[in-house]
């Protein structure tokens, strides 16, 4: 698996061979028609696995697909995983929901993401999704396979999407963190099972020691 700076290298190989392909195929295009990174302004970075993950919404949500609904959060992304959301009804018009229930449908799918784990959100002037982070699809995925929501086919296609663009490794640091949780909760069992042991034999009543019955005198008169 390739690190950090041998996926760096290898994107910006893959850009120089589209630059040439571009000069041999598209020679001609008038730069109006060019959009680059480099030299336009209104972009966005997202995830090389987003197509993927939101078939993957989509298929789970089935009768609600929610995957386009994510990819007009990303579109939105400030370059940063928090987004304020003033204006819902902006949002809903942008992933396509119009009419009277649009905002209402839109929140149902932003439900939905929440459920999968590809968004969290916290209540503001705007409602219940006025705040709202982008988690890594990439994770929210493995979450899903692990909880038994994702079908073989699309994981495959996904887990092998991962290698590609270097991600791979998104996947190992959620599984590590999964173990250091399991294992935290383990050692906290431990120590509330062995306070409580504490606490009873501290409270546990004293007994006082058995008595002996009181032998009667035998007096002459008795004898």
């Amino acid at each position: 698996m390739a690190n950090a700076k041998q996926s760096a290298k290898r994107r910006l190989t893959m850009a120089e061979r589209a630059q040439q392909l571009m000069l041999v195929h598209f020679p001609d295009l008038p730069e109006a028609w060019k959009w680059t990174r480099k030299t336009h302004d209104g972009f966005s970075t997202i995830p090389r696995t987003l197509p993927i993950a939101m078939q993957i919404i989509d298929a789970q949500s089935k009768g609600q697909p929610a995957g386009h609904v994510l990819f007009c959060l990303w579109a939105r992304m400030p370059d940063h995983p928090v987004i304020t959301i003033e204006n819902p009804s902006t949002f809903a018009a942008e992933a396509g929901f119009l009419g009277e229930r649009a905002v209402d449908t839109w929140r149902r799918r932003m439900k939905t993401l929440r459920e999968l784990n590809f968004i969290l959100t916290k209540p503001g002037a705007s409602g219940e999704f006025h705040y709202v982070m982008l988690t890594n699809p990439n994770a929210a995925v493995e979450w899903m396979r692990n909880s038994g929501k994702v079908q073989d086919g699309m994981y495959s296609r996904f887990i092998e999407r991962l290698p590609e663009i270097g991600a791979y490794g998104d996947i190992e640091t959620l599984h590590s963190y999964w173990a250091a949780l399991k294992e935290a909760e383990n050692k906290a069992a431990v120590a509330a099972a062995e306070a409580a042991k504490q606490a009873s034999k501290a409270t546990a009543p004293t007994l006082p020691p058995p008595t002996q019955p009181k032998r009667t005198r035998r007096t002459k008169a008795n004898a």
